[in-house]
């Protein structure tokens, strides 16, 4: 699709001009790689990478109960959290299946702001805009702000370099400027590894862009693309709405029971996750762990040695840390780690072994 005003990030302008490979993600134009997947892969695992994620969604949500109000739609437990954290939820429909995952930080009881995903910010805030009683607002706030993911053992040092805030716990944020401009800095990202995620003003964020290609220079960072983002997450098994959660994939299947809120009175798709728990009778979520040569890609089919068909791969990439491939499937109850299966990989069987990820070892949460 041709880029226009209203599916470009901010920093569009700056990826032309590196050379980015551009692609359609979600009705936006992004950089899928500049330098090479591989390349900005590593440099995030070993130095520093920065990321444009500007058309991730945002939304307010604001008003007496805000806090209540959304602590009853989506599963996770807004009460485990106090004001400046944030926390991984989803949005569930009546089956239980997933609508979308988001990131929700807390600034008050009276203001929850959202992170969605691209392509389902607009449903999540009609579903919100729907259900919200007499004096609570639904804002979307989708290109009011940037969104620049800063992610590396070095990322501390870069933000250092600009006056930026560090330090702070995992899933925090702080409320901070830069060059007299507000930008709230998030301990949070989807690469595994040590980083953060910086929400400027949209109309600050191809300065502050740059302003971080230049405090990357000393660590050899690189700026790093949806590519990279895809095969960091994947080795460390993060789900991916769309591959790994849909509205046909539940929590229960993703193995993303840890962001529910069991034991709260309500959220949407309440019951049937619970009654989906409780039966234990669809597949699950695991990883593969590639022992033969091929590339496991989403849709194929995943057997035991016998020929019989026990899943399917939902996410699957060549992984430039591990040097082969990796995959995320969903397989039937049968299924243990350790168990050999087989992969067809375009009408080629690829051997693998059932593994619980992360396929990689980081420490994202020091």
């Amino acid at each position: 699709m041709a880029a226009d005003s209203h599916k470009t990030s901010p920093v569009h302008d700056r990826h032309l001009a590196l050379g980015a490979k551009m692609a359609d993600f979600s009705g936006w134009q992004m950089p899928i790689e500049y330098a090479g997947v591989k390349a900005e892969h590593t440099a995030v695992r070993e130095r520093v990478g920065l990321f444009d994620v500007s058309h991730l969604g945002k939304a307010l949500v604001r008003g007496p109960g805000a806090r209540d109000f959304v602590n009853n739609c989506f599963t996770n437990d807004l009460g485990r959290i106090e004001v400046g954290q944030a926390q991984y939820t989803m949005c569930c429909n009546s089956e239980g299946g997933v609508v979308d995952d988001l990131i929700q930080y807390l600034r008050s009881d009276e203001e929850i702001f959202l992170i969605p995903n691209a392509a389902n910010n607009s449903e999540v805030v009609r579903m919100l805009t729907e259900a919200a009683p007499e004096g609570i607002e639904v804002i979307n706030q989708h290109t009011d702000y940037g969104v620049l993911a800063v992610q590396g053992p070095q990322s501390d040092e870069v933000l250092t370099a600009l006056g930026l805030p560090v330090g702070h716990d995992y899933m925090t944020y702080v409320e901070a400027t830069w060059e007299g401009l507000p930008v709230i800095v998030c301990r949070t990202g989807y690469t595994g590894e040590r980083g953060y995620e910086l929400l400027p003003a949209w109309a600050a964020t191809g300065d502050l862009w740059d302003a971080l290609v230049v405090a990357m220079k000393p660590y050899d960072g690189a700026p790093a693309g949806l590519g990279a983002r895809d095969t960091l997450r994947t080795e460390m098994g993060y789900a991916l709405h769309g591959n790994e959660l849909s509205t046909e994939i539940t929590p229960v299947m993703a193995r993303t029971g840890w962001a529910v809120g069991w034991k709260k009175d309500t959220f949407w798709g309440k019951d049937a996750l619970e009654a989906q728990k409780e039966a234990k009778d669809t597949r699950i979520s695991w990883g593969l762990d590639v022992t033969g040569r091929g590339i496991p890609r989403p849709g194929c089919e995943v057997r035991t040695g016998d020929g019989t068909v026990i899943g399917t791969v939902t996410s699957g990439t060549f992984s430039p840390t591990l040097g082969k491939g990796v995959a995320l499937a969903l397989l039937d109850r049968s299924a243990v780690e350790g168990d050999d299966v087989v992969i067809d990989v375009r009408g080629r069987d690829v051997t693998a072994q059932v593994k619980k990820p992360p396929f990689v070892d980081v420490g994202v949460r020091e």
